[in-house]
């Protein structure tokens, strides 16, 4: 597997080896000794998937304290895949990272605990999977909103986001108290 780190070192992209033939191919998704070298992980304790029309656009969101890190992945269809540094103190605070996800390049990032995460559909469909290094704890996760301007997040063109009621009547970052944000270590 290729990993690279993004403009925010600590978000990395990861191309898994893909191997095919006339059968059609394979590629593997997770090995803890492999992804523990380049810092994932170090478990994980929960796996969801979510299936969203094209235009859907879940997040930004983040649960703290209790932080999750995640290994997102898609499973049919495309997205673009954000991740946004909201540590108090870190050098990149406010910065974001985006990626085309999609069934067909395989790729993956890995988005540390201490990040807001989101993504758009920009296909028709898309099943969504992810791996979260800590179980989800409802009464901790809150949202920033996908526009805030202050942030910049340079989403693809010429799609009408479908949200819910959360994510669009979300605070912007500078709405939320510091101490409600996470700490870089």
């Amino acid at each position: 597997m290729k990993v690279t780190a993004t403009a925010i070192p600590e978000v990395l992209l990861i191309e898994p080896r893909v191997f095919g033939d006339h059968r059609g191919w394979f590629c593997e998704t997770w090995q803890q000794p492999r992804y523990a070298e380049h810092g994932i992980g170090p478990v994980f304790v929960q796996d969801n998937q979510a299936f969203s029309g094209h235009g859907t656009l879940r997040g930004l969101h983040i649960q703290h304290p209790h932080g999750q890190g995640k290994l997102v992945q898609v499973i049919s269809g495309a997205v673009f895949d954000v991740a946004v540094d909201v540590r108090r103190g870190s050098a990149t605070f406010g910065h974001w990272v985006g990626a085309e996800l999609s069934e067909t390049n395989k790729h993956q990032l890995w988005v540390p605990a201490g990040f807001l995460h989101g993504y758009l559909v920009t296909s028709e469909t898309a099943l969504f999977g992810y791996k979260c290094t800590e179980t989800y704890h409802p009464e901790t996760q809150f949202a920033v909103r996908w526009d805030d301007p202050e942030i910049g997040i340079a989403w693809p063109a010429g799609i009408q986001p479908v949200l819910s009621e959360k994510d669009r009547d979300a605070p912007l970052l500078r709405e939320i108290a510091l101490e409600q944000l996470p700490q870089a270590r």
